[in-house]
């Protein structure tokens, strides 16, 4: 080998970066595959970036994070990974800057994004800023969490709770950011609402009394006695848990921010229609719903009922309604009266039964009148 040509290698030398393991230094991204990351660092042989040193997040795809071009800091594990390349972390350089970041942001009060990557025993652990955190189960809500692997792979804000460098320890809680996204969807909801305004809202609870339905932040209750204009024994009778409504705001207490909400409300009052449906004559029929000493109410339609005094029930002498009829029993009766603004109708079932017999006598009499006096003198013979 000439002169000429050693001093051209001793030239080639003296340009290249000088690495030390333990050192971070730039490099530029020469190729990205999904499971290293190549990298011209300026030294006699490129780098290499394998796929457990990419990223604390296994989940995350390589051509993700950096493209061809990029230029990118690096951390050096060792100048020889037997094979002639350097071998390179980028998660290692995250990781220091992670830290720092965090520690800023538990200092400021801010929220911090996190994602979970899996579940664990008493909580999820998730990567923020490259740094593995972990979430116990009773900071991932505002409410009991029964399922912890439906949490893997979303994202949202938390707040830093406790952190350690040393102990590389970093706790989160996404419990106070819920409940104060809750307050802030409270105060925007009660600022908008008003009595006669119609709502939508997810029904949350049951009782006895009544269904509270969630309207973003805020729940409202539908009394037992707004769900329908029918009787209601139960509101599960109406309502499931989950179920989507629509309810009209009857009352508003900006103050106590209670609010009553009405299902009923949002159809017709049925007894407005009725006098345009019913006229006293009509037979109608009807279902028996109800058995008092005094009669028997009969439901015509949802919201609608009759009375049958117990001297319209039959045409026979009854002690009690119950004598004659039994819950569920479907009828037809006679409209005897009806009073709209009262919401009373009067019907009867003996009327119908004392019609069905004259209709009877009237159809014998018709075919004794066609007897002749030749049929009574001469009869036919069988």
């Amino acid at each position: 080998m000439n002169n000429d040509m050693m001093n051209f290698m001793e030239e080639i030398e003296k340009s290249m970066v000088r690495l030390r393991s333990g050192e971070v230094v730039t490099g530029k991204v020469i190729n990205v595959t999904d499971n290293e990351i190549m990298v011209n660092v300026g030294y006699k042989s490129d780098g290499i970036i394998p796929r457990d040193e990419i990223s604390n997040d296994t989940t995350v795809n390589p051509k993700s994070l950096v493209h061809i071009g990029d230029e990118i800091k690096v951390y050096v594990i060792k100048v020889d990974d037997g094979e002639g390349n350097v071998l390179l972390s980028k998660k290692r350089v995250d990781v220091q800057k992670g830290w720092d970041d965090l520690e800023k942001i538990m200092e400021s009060e801010a929220l911090l994004e996190t994602k979970v990557i899996e579940a664990v025993r008493g909580g999820v652990v998730s990567i923020s800023r490259g740094i593995r955190c972990f979430i116990p189960a009773s900071q991932l809500s505002d409410s009991y969490v029964e399922n912890l692997q439906s949490f893997v792979g979303k994202s949202f804000n938390t707040k830093i709770i406790e952190i350690d460098r040393k102990k590389n320890k970093v706790v989160l809680s996404r419990k106070p950011v819920m409940q104060n996204e809750k307050q802030e969807k409270r105060k925007e909801v009660l600022a908008n609402l008003k009595a006669g305004q119609l709502v939508k809202g997810t029904v949350r609870n049951i009782t006895n009394f009544g269904a509270f339905i969630d309207l973003g932040g805020v729940d409202g209750l539908i009394h037992i006695s707004d769900l329908s204009w029918n009787r209601v024994k139960h509101p599960s009778d109406i309502l499931k848990l989950g179920d989507q409504v629509e309810a009209i705001v009857l009352e508003f207490d900006a103050t106590t921010g209670k609010i009553s909400l009405g299902l009923k409300q949002t159809a017709p009052q049925p007894w407005d229609l009725v006098k345009d449906k019913y006229s006293v004559g009509d037979v109608v029929e009807g279902k028996v719903v109800r058995l008092v000493d005094f009669g028997a109410f009969i439901e015509i339609e949802n919201g609608v009922d009759g009375l049958v005094h117990i001297s319209e029930i039959s045409d026979k002498f009854i002690s009690k309604p119950s004598q004659a009829l039994e819950i569920g029993q479907a009828v037809k009766a006679k409209i005897l009266d009806i009073n709209v603004e009262q919401k009373r109708m009067s019907l009867s079932i003996a009327a119908i039964n004392k019609a069905a017999e004259e209709s009877e006598e009237k159809e014998f009499i018709s075919e004794e009148n066609q007897v002749t006096i030749g049929d009574i003198i001469n009869p036919t013979e069988e």
